[in-house]
Parts: structure tokens; sequence; C-alpha cells
């Protein structure tokens, strides 16, 4: 059956571009359409402003997902290696910030042009500011009823993300689709988000607002060890953000602030060698004063520390070395980088991201049930997942 397209793709974001570029080099007749005005709003505000595109060690333990394995496949197929290859194919310079980051020089504008690019040479036709009204099954293909009129296509592919980041344009509609064909959806939630508390340790960290440890946060068997920051509302900072998409509601979680330290022994030695020293000023060789005023006080532990039990500094060497705190929740989608959950992959095919029982249906990127580290693991799945998909509509 003749279609208007071969190809329909709704969302034209990092996954959505991807997909578009492959389809078209393989001849394929390209429509990209998104609701927004403006194109890939969450790749030009990624990294501050230069794009966090990619990171060397992306593989399937970074990932987060029912199915652990479903990731593989895809990201064999795309490699970290072959979207920094494209980078460097249009002249972008960028550079490896930690732990594999990899972010532009200048600005991640570059990598939206970049990908534009790739599109209008690969023959896509893009429109923005296009509603999608109605979607429904004939024969062959799809029918797409939408504020630019109706269209038909062979393969038809959401890539509308997550719920992260509503400003920008985020929605159900992917879900929404999903359930519509009979897809299950694992429950979204926000992920790569700050936690928030109440009571005393919210007051607590207000007035530790600003300061910042490398730390160990751990909830049951997952460990970061990054940066943590006390905030106004709570905790944020790298080691924060990755925890928060593994930790369950009504759970806790556990901060070394001095990893590698024990503090009970460094205490000990203090206060053999330097009875006089007072417990706060001895902490801040090691805390940020603040923090080590903060932690002194919350354990009545002030004065020299001659003075002080060993019961006393055990107790302060806990809430340094073993803090166990239950968040009351996250900051919620309006700040999450991500969304955790989606659509679930046991209904997909890995190979090629389309709907086992829907053929020429597919569903890439955050939408999925597949979410990454923080670090740049998302944009590859974006990319490895379109990269799939583009091969098989």
């Amino acid at each position: 059956m003749f279609h208007s397209y071969d190809v329909i793709i709704i969302g034209a974001g990092a996954a959505g571009l991807m997909c578009a570029i492959e389809a078209g080099k393989r001849g394929r007749r390209v429509w990209l359409i998104d609701h927004m005005t403006k194109i890939a709003e969450k790749i030009r505000i990624s990294g501050g402003g230069r794009c966090n595109f990619t990171n060397i060690y992306a593989q399937s333990q970074c990932y987060l997902s029912q199915n652990p394995h479903f990731c593989k496949s895809a990201l064999k197929q795309y490699t970290p290696q072959d979207f920094i290859a494209l980078v460097r194919k249009h002249g972008i310079a960028f550079h490896e910030k930690k732990l594999g980051q990899l972010f532009c020089d200048d600005s991640s504008r570059q990598i939206i042009n970049m990908l534009l690019t790739e599109a209008y040479q690969s023959g896509v036709k893009l429109e923005m500011q296009t509603r999608v009204l109605d979607i429904e099954a004939v024969p062959g293909g799809y029918r797409i009823k939408t504020s630019k009129g109706d269209q038909t296509c062979a393969s038809l592919v959401i890539a509308t993300g997550g719920l992260s980041i509503p400003k920008i344009g985020a929605t159900h509609f992917g879900y929404e689709t999903a359930r519509k064909f009979g897809l299950n959806v694992i429950r979204p939630r926000a992920g790569l988000v700050p936690l928030t508390f109440d009571g005393a340790l919210l007051e607590r960290c207000k007035t530790l607002s600003g300061v910042s440890i490398e730390a160990d946060v751990r909830y049951k068997k997952q460990v970061f060890a990054e940066g943590l920051l006390f905030t106004h509302r709570g905790l944020s900072g790298p080691s924060i953000l990755q925890i928060s998409s593994y930790w369950q509601d009504g759970e806790q979680i556990i901060v070394n602030l001095v990893p590698g330290t024990d503090i009970f022994k460094f205490l000990k030695d203090r206060k053999q060698s330097q009875p006089k020293l007072h417990a706060s000023n001895a902490l801040s060789e090691i805390l940020p004063r603040r923090l080590a005023q903060s932690v002194c006080d919350e354990q009545a532990c002030n004065g020299p520390l001659g003075g002080l039990s060993n019961t006393k500094l055990a107790a302060v060497a806990r809430v340094v070395n073993d803090w166990h705190i239950r968040p009351t929740g996250t900051e919620g989608y309006r700040t999450a980088e991500v969304t955790v959950g989606g659509i679930d992959t046991q209904d997909l095919s890995s190979q090629t991201m389309e709907a086992k029982k829907h053929p020429g249906l597919f569903f890439i990127g955050e939408v999925v049930d597949v979410t990454g580290h923080l670090g740049g693991f998302n944009f590859q799945w974006a990319w490895s997942s379109g990269y799939a998909a583009g091969q098989a509509v």
C-alpha cells in the first residue's frame, strides 16, 4: 500500500533526530514532527549549555531497566565512538570532563546544528508546532491525524520522551500511545533529581545550603561516590542525583561524608595528641567548617576533645561515616533530568525497538524503560535506540 510517508517520527529530540537521519540515509521518506516551537530543547540546556553528549564508558551496567539486558543490542549497534566520529566529522571541538563524560568546548547548539544538517542532507522533512490529534492502525501501517493535516505511514516511531522538565514540552503522549496499543507501561517517576526532607533535617540542610563535599551515597547495594550538595530544599549534587534513580519512597539512604577515613579513629587520635583541640576544629580539618560545626552541635559534642567521652566521639563518627537519612521525596519532574520507567521492554524488540505485537510501531529514547546514569549515558541511549530503529523502519 502507498502511504504519504514511509516513516513518521513523533518527537524531534535526540532520539527522534537520530532515527530520522538513519532512516533518511536508507532512502526512506521521513516526516519528523514535534509539538514544540523550538527543536531539541533538552539538548540545548544539557551540560550547562555545553551538552554532555555521550560517555565513553556507556555499557549496560550504567542503565536501569526492568530488563537490564535490553539495552545491550542497541548500544552495540551504535557506540559512543560512533557518535564521537560524527561529532569529529562536523569539526566540533570537545573535551572529557571526568569519568568519561564528553562535552562540547563551545555550545550545545553545535550538536543540534549537526543533527539538523544530517537530517536535511538525508532528505528528512521536519515540521515543528505540529500537534498529533489521533493515531490509528490502517492496512499496512498507521494514520496520523495532526494539526497540519492527516498522513499515513508504513512505520510510526514514538520518540516523545518522558515527563522530566515539563516547561520544555514533556507530556504523557508516549505512554498514552503505548497503552492505546496494549503495551505495558512501567510506572514513570522522576530520576536524576534532588532529594527533599522535612523537619529538623530540612532545617539543617537550609543552614548548610551551598556546602559541598565528595561523599559516598548508598541505597541498598548501589553506591555512588561523587559530589554532594546541601540545598535549601534538601540534598543534591551528582551522588544524590545518581542514587535518586534507584531510591524508593519511604526508604533510607546511607551517606559517608568522608569516605576512606575512619572518623572515630581520627578523633581518638586527635584527643590523645591534642586534648585541648575543640571537636569542631578537629573535624574542620577534613570537613567544611560549617558542616563540622553542624555535626558537633547536633551531637552536643562541643568543647575540647580531652573532655569528651569516646561514646560521644563515636556518635559524631556515625553521623559522618554512616549517616542514615530518610528522604520525604524528590523535587519531582520540574528539576528531574530523566524519567525512570516507561514502555515495558518486554513488549519491544531489543534489536529494532519495534513493538512485538504491532508491526511498524516503534518506541525509542527516554519513553522506553531504559534510564542511564548521570553523565552522558541518556544521550547515548537516545543515539543508540534511534539508530537501531532507523535501520528497521
